[in-house]
């Protein structure tokens, strides 16, 4: 609770202009057992979807949603979607958050593939480029990593994964070392 608490206090410091807005869901949308729709990993791992967040409206830049009630505790997990440009994290089987991210350019593109976060710093300056990468989960050792930025159109990464400064709090929150983030190629295209 108390790394929640930390995670909103310094997502203040990093709100983009205009402010993040969060979505709200309806109610959440429960499988029934034994029909639980499975989700293939680029590695060839499947994962089971118990439940997922209703979300009632398109989700645009700097949007995210985040509910975790109800949802017990248990393995958590991230999935980066290329393609639509969506994050979504999983608990125990059930989607407590998604936001609509930025991700690499042409020239930087943002690796493919399943990856353990390595490291976690609330407060973190890239060497390479200078800047500063809040709430920041490394992904790679050449520091691919998903950290708050300002989620706007017309805006790249050199490879990182940027998610709204809010969601990045509780995205921070929720994951410790060592769990899974799987970033699925955008269609036709094999990481």
């Amino acid at each position: 609770m108390l790394a929640a608490v930390v995670a909103r206090h310094h997502a203040d410091r990093y709100l983009p202009d205009p402010p993040v807005r969060q979505i709200e869901t309806g109610p959440r949308i429960w499988y029934p057992a034994g029909q639980y729709p499975v989700l293939a990993l680029p590695d060839g791992e499947h994962r089971t979807v118990k439940s997922v967040l209703n979300v009632r409206e398109t989700m645009h830049f700097g949007d995210y949603v985040w509910n975790d009630q109800h949802v017990p505790q248990g393995d958590t997990w991230v999935r980066v979607d290329l393609a639509r440009q969506l994050l979504s994290v999983f608990r125990d089987g059930h989607e407590i958050g998604s936001a609509v991210i930025l991700y690499g350019t042409d020239g930087k593109p943002t690796p493919t593939g399943v990856f353990p976060i390595m490291e976690k710093q609330v407060e973190h300056r890239s060497s390479l480029y200078d800047a500063e990468m809040p709430f920041m989960l490394r992904l790679t050792g050449d520091g691919v990593a998903i950290h708050a930025s300002n989620v706007r159109r017309g805006s790249a990464t050199h490879g990182c994964i940027g998610v709204p400064p809010s969601f990045a709090a509780l995205l921070f929150a929720a994951v410790k070392r060592g769990d899974t983030v799987a970033i699925m190629p955008p269609a036709g295209i094999r990481g």
